[in-house]
């Protein structure tokens, strides 16, 4: 019987397609789960775009498009101005917490309509503030921080990625990358005091609001923060004074004769 010749490359080869197969489908499936994963991000994140939170009405006028907006960051450089902006999210059962901010009145705060219930304070976390920061983001509704300095841009990275995963609304009392707006009391001015007596019982302020894009043009308002009822509204222009029509010039009075008077008696 004759031998049966057996090529020794054959397996070899046999080998060699199998696994070029292999790589194959697994760089497919890579590329599918990839694939999916982008869709899935993009809709999340068009999700999310959509999602805003309840927002006083006086400061609507200068918010981009009329809100605060989950997973964005804004700048501010007023604690009253803060305080509004927490007080819409907190009247409608948000939690906020407050970071670095140990000057932070409590007091002040519930006039302005915020619920102490629902809020958390961490005045002084030192070196800690970011860390302590990004573990709020991953259970609050809302965050305010006064960062000590500024943050590196991969810190800033991570944490707005955070932010949008969770939803989380970042105010930051400074300069801070990257914001939704700006937002800078230009003019402030006190009512309720006379010459030297009286309370304070309502506060005036002109605010400027700024996009974070370059051809988003400015938005001002007034405001009452507050006003002598603790409301935050918006100021009503005054009427124009009235003029009244200037009275006819009415002649002179005639000198009107006195009989002389006779003695009697």
């Amino acid at each position: 019987m004759p031998a049966v010749a057996h090529s020794p490359d054959a397996s070899g080869t046999v080998s060699n397609a199998v696994a070029s197969n292999t790589v194959a489908s697994n760089t497919a499936a890579s590329n599918t789960v990839a694939s999916l994963q982008q869709r899935i991000s993009s809709m999340q994140a068009t999700k999310l775009d959509t999602r805003t939170l309840p927002t006083l009405e006086a400061l609507a006028g200068i918010l981009p498009g009329g809100s605060l907006r989950q997973g964005a960051a804004y700048s501010v450089d007023s604690t009253s101005l803060v305080m509004a902006l927490l007080a819409g999210p907190s009247q409608s059962g948000a939690w906020c917490g407050v970071v670095g901010v140990p000057d932070f009145g409590t007091e002040a705060a519930a006039s302005f309509g915020i619920d102490l219930t629902r809020l958390v304070l961490v005045p002084s976390p030192a070196d800690q503030w970011l860390t302590v920061t990004a573990a709020l983001v991953d259970v609050l509704t809302v965050v305010v921080v006064s960062p000590p300095r500024g943050a590196a841009d991969a810190d800033v990275a991570r944490l707005s990625a955070r932010m949008r995963q969770r939803g989380c609304t970042l105010i930051v009392m400074g300069a801070w990358p990257q914001v939704e707006a700006s937002l800078h009391i230009e003019h402030s001015q006190w009512n309720g005091l006379a010459q030297g007596y009286g309370f304070l019982s309502g506060r005036e302020v002109t605010i400027t609001s700024t996009g974070k894009h370059r051809f988003d043009r400015p938005k001002t308002a007034s405001l009452w923060l507050p006003d002598a009822q603790q409301n935050i509204r918006t100021v009503e222009p005054s009427p124009p004074a009235s003029v009244h029509p200037a009275s006819p010039r009415s002649a002179p009075a005639r000198p009107v004769a006195v009989p002389p008077l006779r003695e009697t008696g």
